[in-house]
């Protein structure tokens, strides 16, 4: 089954490439329309059409585009840690192995689906897999997160990210020792174009700003390393408080390990590194303070560190004595 869609390309429109104008109109990514174009299905003034076409004023453009499933997340009762709860915001403690929202690998049983269950209908501003989330921590990165419930709230949480007035700080524990004791990691993040589910570091990236602070050393025992392990594996790992300035995509986990100090556990970006014993990347978010998007109150919140993260630290402590 399919839908039509068809209009003739505006003043505006004119100079755009038609998988980008298309992607607009139908509020589809471009890679699919780029797809749905290469497939024949799409055809400008009756004639077929290639992706980079620039299209021209009154050109009259049809698609016909695939049905999509019904996307709308469903509430699910899963456990979920309120840590305040009003009629604009809520707080989560998320734990890891949780992802924030449905997406491939990930249809349910995720943040959104245990927020429906337990907070009842949110609003979605610009996708409707992702209502409430105004930004996002990984699946295996635990800790503290903002929910919208009103649009109002949304769109002032939203602003406020963007504006970097919403303080986050994750603890974090990295191999090695990083250069400087507290420093800043200031370096454009894009996708990897070898690997499109990772990030790197990239002269035409987005600006990511990455601070931190080492709190603790601690030198590992040499019976840690094994020789099927990563010969170059350092002999030491260090706790750092991390502050975000931007939010992008795996941007904690990207920055150290472009610096060389991967985190502990990263199944990705620490590939070939122990584990240590955790069973995924050792990073939590511990500390949220933001202002009250409707109140203006302020408000900060704690979470104390999951057991896999707590219990990896004690062993690492009790280690230098």
């Amino acid at each position: 089954m399919s839908d039509t869609v068809a209009f003739a390309a505006t003043e505006a429109e004119a100079g755009g490439r038609l998988d980008a104008v298309l992607a607009r109109r139908t509020q589809r990514s471009r890679a699919e329309m780029s797809a749905l174009i290469r497939s024949g299905m799409v055809r400008i003034d009756g004639r077929p059409a290639k992706p980079a076409h620039h299209l021209r004023a009154g050109e009259r453009v049809e698609a016909a585009l695939p049905v999509r499933a019904a996307r709308t997340p469903q509430a699910e009762s899963v456990p979920l840690l309120l840590m305040h709860d009003d009629p604009d915001i809520a707080v989560v403690d998320k734990p890891a192995g949780m992802a924030t929202h449905p997406a491939p690998g990930s249809a349910s049983g995720t943040l959104v689906n245990a927020l429906l269950a337990a907070l009842g209908p949110l609003p979605a501003l610009s996708d409707e897999t992702r209502p409430g989330i105004v930004h996002r921590l990984d699946k295996d990165t635990s800790g503290l997160l903002v929910v919208g419930k009103s649009e109002r709230a949304m769109r002032a949480l939203a602003a406020a990210i963007a504006g970097h007035h919403v303080e986050r700080e994750y603890d974090a524990l990295v191999w090695g020792v990083p250069p400087v004791e507290s420093g800043a990691i200031d370096a454009p993040l894009a996708r990897d174009p070898s690997t499109r589910t990772r990030f790197a570091v990239r002269h035409e990236g987005k600006r990511a700003v990455t601070h931190y602070r080492v709190l603790e050393r601690f030198a590992l025992p040499a019976t840690r390393q094994r020789k099927s392990e990563r010969s170059r594996a350092p002999r030491a790992v260090s706790l750092v408080r991390v502050t975000l300035e931007t939010g992008r995509t795996h941007q904690i986990r990207v920055h150290f390990a472009a610096i060389g100090h991967p985190l502990v556990g990263d199944p990705i970006y620490g590939a070939g590194y122990p584990d240590l014993g955790i069973a995924r990347q050792a990073l939590h978010a511990v500390r949220l303070r933001l202002v009250h998007p409707v109140s203006g109150a302020p408000l900060a919140f704690e979470s104390p560190w999951p057991e896999d993260l707590a219990a990896l630290v004690s062993r690492l402590r009790a280690a230098q004595r």
